[in-house]
């Protein structure tokens, strides 16, 4: 193999002319034989057992030339990359240049390299970062939740109101016959929840166990096609009106719900994690908006390719997602009427942005030197031990060291941008005032 030339293109590509000789080739040759002797019949010979000259003789001298080609290829084009120290970040496209003969050939491989990247600036950057407090009401709201979640539906003998709920059969009659989907027994509907098509929960209101009624609805414009603006009569049976019974907020529900022993200690922890859970999200939004008017500031020529490459692993982290949720990817697309593609180019912007974010830390590394020690990779290993309840033997198992070594990279190119930008208040939100005719003024101008 000999490397011809290596031709720099735009869009990060280089063109390398790869020639292949004599005696590379034949050895090309020999394996297509070996490989493929079997399938090819020559008479007078048993199958596999006819030699490689006789087939050549019999079928032509190329009869190996194109899978020989084939097999050459790649092992040559990997060899140039190396001897060229070039970083290709995608496959090659492959064409020959002449003739293909027994003395060898000649082919031209364009792939995509990894840019040249020049960053703009990324120390002393500016950046709005909110100011971050914690109200009573803020606190009372999520305690709020914590004691939803430890409530329990108790059944009551009277009119249901909204926020109770009610358990009901009901069937929906179109033109006097059941739809799809419009049957179910024994179903709780919270009344107020906006759960079911609107004036269904409403008419329910003052009714009580054991009462039966008819409800007209009209379902909207928007709705699923064969129901869309259609009028429908829902016949329901009520079995039970149930209300909400919450615990009260003492020092039994905070022993309940936290390690604490009084409702005070509970309710300062809350206080605590609200305000460092607000401290988290300012932190990481002033970091996000630095690190995208880095992205943005690099001048870099990017392949096509790398942005290719991210659109996929991002569709591949959707199907994850979607498994780990139980979902189906394949029920997604066909509930959505799109396709893979479609999916892919949604996803081409976000995709450009982080390759550019990418190529931002990487030069960031490299410009100001930065390194990592194994002090650096142990805490890295122990936090996500921690993060992730898990050994740290187990952890070193999944993760290997340089995927370590690459995310304690990244943090401290990250803190080389934040640990020098300026964070600037959020500008006052204006309020719009009304504009009315007498506060109008027209200013004549004239032509000189």
């Amino acid at each position: 193999m000999t490397v011809k030339s290596c031709e720099k293109l735009e869009k990060s590509q280089v063109a390398l002319t790869i020639e292949i000789g004599a005696e590379e080739f034949e050895a090309a040759l020999q394996k297509a034989y070996l490989k493929n002797r079997k399938s090819i019949r020559v008479p007078g010979f048993r199958p596999g057992k006819a030699p490689r000259k006789m087939m050549e003789r019999y079928y032509g001298e190329g009869i190996f030339f194109e899978e020989a080609a084939n097999i050459v290829i790649p092992d040559a084009y990997e060899a140039a990359v190396k001897e060229q120290d070039l970083n290709v970040v995608g496959y090659p496209s492959v064409e020959p240049v002449g003739e293909i003969s027994a003395q060898g050939f000649t082919f031209k491989a364009t792939a995509p390299v990894y840019p040249e990247v020049k960053l703009g600036e990324y120390k002393g950057l500016h950046a709005e970062k909110a100011e971050v407090s914690v109200t009573d009401e803020d606190v009372a709201a999520r305690i709020q939740q914590v004691r939803q979640r430890n409530s329990r539906l108790v059944t009551v003998e009277r009119e249901a109101k909204e926020g109770d709920t009610v358990v009901i059969d009901y069937q929906g009659l179109l033109d006097g016959k059941p739809f799809d989907g419009g049957t179910a027994e024994h179903h709780s509907l919270e009344l107020g929840s906006k759960s079911f098509v609107p004036g269904f929960e409403e008419q329910l209101i003052g009714c009580k166990a054991g009462d039966e009624k008819d409800l007209d609805i009209t379902f909207p414009e928007d709705y699923h096609e064969d129901l869309a603006g259609k009028a429908v009569v829902f016949k329901v049976k009520v079995h039970e009106v149930q209300e909400r019974e919450y615990p009260e907020l003492d020092d039994d529900f905070a022993q309940d719900v936290s390690e604490f022993d009084t409702f005070a200690e509970y309710e300062a922890d809350v206080r605590n994690k609200l305000m460092d859970e607000r401290l988290k999200a300012s932190n990481q939004a002033f970091e996000d908006a630095l690190m995208q008017k880095v992205a943005e500031g690099i001048t870099a020529d990017i392949p096509e390719a790398m942005i290719r490459n991210q659109q996929e692993q991002f569709l591949q982290n959707f199907k994850m997602q979607m498994a780990s949720s139980g979902l189906k990817y394949e029920d997604y697309i066909s509930y959505t009427g799109s396709s893979e593609e479609q999916v892919l180019e949604e996803a081409r912007e976000p995709a450009e942005r982080q390759v550019r974010l990418d190529l931002a830390l990487a030069q960031i590394v490299k410009d100001e030197k930065l390194e990592v020690t194994d002090e650096d990779c142990e805490a890295e290993f122990k936090r996500f031990a921690e993060q992730y309840n898990m050994e740290l033997e187990q952890v070193k198992k999944y993760i290997t060291a340089d995927q370590i070594k690459d995310s304690v990279l990244t943090k401290k190119a990250v803190a080389v941008v934040v640990d020098s930008a300026i964070a600037d208040a959020p500008a006052p939100k204006a309020e719009a005032e009304e504009i009315k005719p007498e506060d109008v003024t027209v200013t004549e101008v004239k032509a000189d």
